[in-house]
């Protein structure tokens, strides 16, 4: 039995991996910046589950959840960073504010988190961090590119972390879900205040007015809790899991595309040494 601290688990991916981390035994603190909209989970397993209202932004209640998360039940063995939200923008419209408040909730938020709980599991030689990113870090869809940008920060800091983390039994995965019916496409899901009519064609037809992606997402919630479960206990935790077919096709479709415009520039890339 391992404890896990996931935030972000009012709804989604977060509710789906508290609920599956609890039906295989585990304990969970399971947060939301509303504590009500998780008690529900720990009314089901008043012995395993603990209800705790966080906003990852809030310094003080990071420090509080960690606190009442090891008083409870001892230590934190597993952190999941899922809280998290979208933000559609062109990046000439995005506004200041937003894109302050998006990269203190997708990017400190998780590395306040991090930091919280890392002496207790440097203290005891394991652990495992979980990072949710997306596939959009890597795809950088049009009017997408604040959103993009703050995850790739997060798997940036993520990949720094796994190799000073590794010899000391700490694992940190860096998760990149594709298209998963939750509410990230919907609710969740912000946007600038003031569209400027040159981006219609490209980040405009992103906007949440124009887009009817949601709820037909072809991602299960409850899959994808499954496999972040199975990654975190297998004998060798990978460092970077995709989720989703679609996800992994467009990884692959960017990958080789870079790699082609790679090879396309290569003698202009070798070139620029000083010459002997």
């Amino acid at each position: 039995m391992s404890t896990w601290l996931i935030t972000g688990c009012s709804t989604g991916l977060g509710h789906a991996l508290a609920d599956a981390v609890l039906a295989k035994g585990h304990n969970a603190v399971v947060t939301a910046r509303d504590a009500a909209s998780v008690q529900a989970l720990a009314d089901a397993h008043p012995g395993s589950a603990l209800a705790l209202a966080l906003d990852v932004t809030d310094p003080a209640q990071v420090a509080a959840v960690v606190r009442e998360a090891e008083e409870r039940f001892g230590a934190v063995d597993v952190l999941v960073n899922n809280a998290g939200y979208g933000y559609r923008s062109a990046v000439e419209e995005g506004g200041d504010a937003d894109i302050e408040k998006l990269f203190a909730t997708n990017v400190l938020g998780p590395v306040a988190m991090m930091k919280a709980v890392l002496p207790g599991m440097r203290m005891r030689r394991s652990g495992a961090i979980v990072n949710i990113s997306s596939i959009g870090a890597r795809i950088c869809p049009p009017g997408s590119g604040y959103y993009s940008a703050s995850k790739a920060a997060l798997e940036g800091l993520s990949g720094s972390a796994q190799k000073e983390l590794a010899p000391l039994g700490i694992s940190v995965t860096v998760v990149e879900p594709g298209g998963f019916r939750t509410d990230f496409a919907g609710r969740s899901l912000t946007q600038s205040a003031e569209p400027i009519a040159d981006y219609a064609e490209t980040a405009g037809k992103r906007r949440k007015e124009n887009d009817t992606v949601h709820g037909t997402q072809p991602g299960d919630p409850a899959k994808a809790a499954d496999a972040i479960i199975a990654a975190v206990e297998a004998e060798r935790t990978p460092g970077f899991l995709l989720l989703g077919q679609d996800a992994l096709s467009a990884y692959r479709a960017t990958a080789a595309a870079q790699a082609d415009e790679v090879e396309a520039w290569a003698s202009v890339s070798a070139g620029t040494g000083f010459d002997s």
